[in-house]
């Protein structure tokens, strides 16, 4: 065990000893003396990505924070492959990521970077590695690594900064459980994308940014490791995301609760601006197969039953409950 992570120590030391770039984290020093070993790093006082998505008590990360963070991930990958010889990192996902006090991404943890193949070489072939929910599923039966791995995993960390979910949570019910197998079938759907984006945004996210990020998140997760794009392509495809405001524009809105028996089926927010963007929402294409159960949140609630109930005017914190306990099955 002892050569195993002095073996991680000599890889973090050997890579970062030699690559530098804004999305890298910056190695400081090291101590190597007897038995002690200890690495110094630039203090990134935001923590990681992991502890802001499923771990913060101060609410969910704006959908700009998100691609921000997406961003610069996929430029820190982007130099490590573009590097000679190129470096494969082998364990992108999210508690690797880290972020200063304005969300600026660095990656980190780089014991299990490898060389990647030289000269004729598709590949090379290593013991399995990596984190379970985020490993290729070409490395896992295989072990032959390529820059096409990374990719894979960085689909995985995209999924998660569209769904607010873990790349695996045995708490869902089962067929959700595998966070690219239940959402990969809605990413190129536009009027399906809905049930993925987290519903802690809230509606503030933008739509035509969300299916571009959400179609590269399908390409990076492809099977076959030929068909997924290169990180130079997916920092081109995302870069302009962090431009699309279509937003929900704040201020006066009206919520629509669809009601089935007593339960809770599906919402509908409406700005009420004179002009609103012809692009439509993704909750608002999927309710229009509801026109008949309009509800003004504003005012009140008529369920199918007729019933009248009041209001609150917690409306955003309403949503999102309902929202949670129906993803949870309740």
């Amino acid at each position: 065990m002892a050569e195993y992570f002095c073996m991680l120590l000599q890889a973090e030391v050997f890579f970062l000893g030699q690559l530098r770039h804004k999305n890298l984290v910056k190695l400081i020093g090291y101590c190597y003396e007897d038995e002690h070993r200890m690495l110094v790093y630039e203090f990134m006082s935001a923590g990681s990505l992991e502890k802001h998505l499923f771990k913060s008590t101060n609410g969910s990360l704006p959908w700009m924070t998100r691609m921000k963070i997406a961003v610069g991930a996929a430029k820190g990958l982007a130099l490590l492959h573009g590097a000679d010889p190129p470096v494969i990192y082998r364990d992108f996902k999210a508690s690797n990521i880290l972020l200063d006090s304005d969300y600026n991404t660095k990656l980190s943890d780089f014991g299990l970077a490898k060389d990647g193949p030289q000269g004729d070489a598709t590949h090379v072939t290593t013991r399995v590695m990596g984190t379970h929910g985020y490993a290729a599923p070409e490395y896992i039966m295989t072990g032959h690594l390529t820059a096409k791995s990374d990719v894979y995993s960085f689909g995985v960390v995209l999924l998660e900064l569209l769904s607010g979910r873990q790349s695996v949570d045995r708490a869902r019910r089962p067929r959700e459980q595998n966070l690219v197998d239940w959402a990969r079938p809605y990413l190129k759907r536009s009027d399906k994308l809905h049930q993925v984006i987290d519903s802690a945004l809230e509606c503030q996210y933008s739509c035509k940014g969300a299916e571009v990020a959400a179609l590269v998140a399908y390409k990076c997760l492809s099977q076959n490791p030929k068909s997924r794009p290169s990180m130079r392509e997916v920092v081109k495809a995302l870069e302009p995301v962090l431009d699309m405001d279509d937003f929900f524009p704040a201020g006066p809105f009206v919520l629509t609760i669809v009601v089935e028996d007593d339960k809770v089926m599906d919402m509908k927010v409406e700005t009420e601006e004179k002009h609103q963007s012809h692009h439509q929402n993704h909750q608002d294409r999927h309710r229009h197969k509801y026109p008949e159960s309009a509800i003004h949140g504003d005012i009140v609630i008529h369920g199918d039953n007729r019933q009248v109930a009041g209001f609150t005017g917690a409306l955003r914190r309403q949503q999102r409950t309902l929202s949670y306990h129906r993803e949870r099955g309740a």
